[in-house]
C-alpha cells in the first residue's frame, strides 16, 4: 500500500481573525476555529474506516485535539512533531498585517511569497527542506493524518508534487477543508460547519 495523507490545517484563531501574522506563535482557536476543526474530524471520521489504523501527527495542538475527539481516539495517540511547525517569521511574528503595511509600503500582498520578506524569517529552501525531509521519514506510517499550519501545509503539498515555486505559493490556505493526499495526487475535501 502507498502512504496515504489527510492533511489538515488549525482551524480559525485568534490571530487569524485579528489579521496577525503567527508563524511558529501560539494562538487559541476562535469558537468558529473550534467548529472548523471539529467539522473537519467529523468529514475525516466519514472517510476512515477504521480509525485506530491511523496515525496522526501534530503540531497544531488544539485542532489537532479536536480532530481526536472526533475520531473517538485519545489524545495521547497523537505524535506531536515540530518539523511540522509554520514558517518562521522573524521579526514579523504576532505583527498585524496593517501595521506591516503601514511600515512597509513597499510589500505587495498580490504576490504570495510576501512572507518571504520577513527580517529573519524562515527560508523557502528550509521550509521546502523540512517539507521533503518529513515525506521522506521512512518512519511516518503509511496511514497519516496530519495536523499543521497553512503554509507549512502548502509546502508540503509541493514537496509532495514536486510543484514549482509559483505553483506552490499559488495554493490555496483553507480553514474549511483539507486534503488527501496519495499515488502524487492532491484531493481537497471539503467540510460542511454545524
Amino acid at each position: 500500500m502507498s502512504r496515504l495523507i489527510y492533511l489538515l490545517r488549525h482551524g480559525q484563531t485568534r490571530y487569524n481573525a485579528e489579521l496577525r501574522l503567527q508563524g511558529r506563535c501560539n494562538s487559541d482557536l476562535t469558537a468558529k476555529g473550534e467548529a472548523q476543526a471539529t467539522a473537519m474530524g467529523a468529514r475525516l471520521r466519514d472517510l476512515l474506516d477504521d480509525a485506530t489504523r491511523w496515525t496522526l501527527y501534530g503540531r497544531a495542538r488544539q485542532t489537532a485535539h479536536l480532530v481526536c475527539q472526533q475520531l473517538g481516539l485519545d489524545s495521547d495517540r497523537i505524535v506531536w512533531d515540530e518539523r511540522l511547525v509554520e514558517l518562521g517569521m522573524g521579526e514579523w511574528e504576532s505583527r498585524r498585517v496593517p501595521e506591516l503595511l503601514a511600515a512597509h509600503p513597499e510589500l505587495d500582498l498580490e504576490q504570495p511569497d510576501w512572507y518571504l520578506q520577513a527580517p529573519d524569517g524562515e527560508t523557502f529552501q528550509s521550509i521546502q527542506r523540512r517539507a521533503q525531509a518529513w515525506l521522506q521519514d521512512e518512519r511516518i506510517a503509511e496511514r497519516a493524518i496530519v495536523v499543521s499550519h497553512g503554509l507549512f501545509g502548502a509546502m508540503l503539498r509541493g514537496a509532495y508534487a514536486d510543484l514549482d515555486y509559483t505553483t506552490t505559493w499559488l495554493q490555496e490556505l483553507p480553514q474549511d477543508a483539507f486534503y488527501q493526499l496519495q499515488d502524487g495526487h492532491i484531493t481537497r475535501i471539503a467540510c460542511q460547519l454545524p
